[in-house]
């Protein structure tokens, strides 16, 4: 069995899009899908599934998601290998220490086209970024609230992103590795 996280973009956020994790799980396991788990409200599940192919996993989600709750949520699956992967490569490990400031957004795609000057531009002086297929980085101590990247990321990049805090991507890792 595969180790999978669906990230779910959009969810609980501001009243809108509400999605009770506990009935979350009880739908997904009636999907055959084994040893659910979510962390916090934000649309953060892992589970297991004997299923190989990503987009299969990805419609039937989003398919129960918009037949239960009346939407359709941007659903982004990584592999745990994946999850690791990215932390592995993290290239801001100094700021680790202060997991709110540092941020991952895992994209659906690679950026194949990305508006670097752009970026650059809508930069602080105090932030760092860096672009890699899976994911963008972003190292914002001002808060990812002020970022002009964080905000603009996804026409920057040209693709859907959804992102996380260090501090919520540490937890799933170490949901993944037990």
């Amino acid at each position: 069995m595969e180790t999978w996280i669906a990230l779910l973009r959009g969810i609980n956020v501001g009243g809108k899009n509400v999605v009770p994790m506990a009935k979350l799980r009880r739908d997904l396991e009636t999907m055959n899908l084994k040893n659910v788990r979510t962390y916090i409200q934000s649309g953060n599940i892992i589970f297991n599934s004997a299923t190989k192919t990503p987009s299969s996993l990805v419609s039937k989600i989003t398919r129960s998601i918009e037949q239960q709750y009346g939407f359709r949520p941007h659903v982004l699956l990584l592999k745990r290998e994946d999850l690791l992967s990215a932390v592995h490569s993290n290239p801001f490990r100094h700021a680790v220490s202060d997991p709110t400031t540092l941020h991952f957004l895992f994209l659906a795609e690679p950026a194949t086209d990305p508006d670097t000057e752009s970026l650059d531009m809508a930069k602080a002086s105090t932030e760092q970024y860096k672009l890699t297929e899976g994911v963008f980085y972003l190292h914002a101590p001002e808060g990812i609230a002020r970022s002009k990247i964080a905000a603009n990321v996804e026409k920057y990049l040209g693709v859907i992103a959804t992102g996380r805090n260090y501090r919520t991507v540490d937890k799933l890792v170490t949901m993944v590795s037990t």
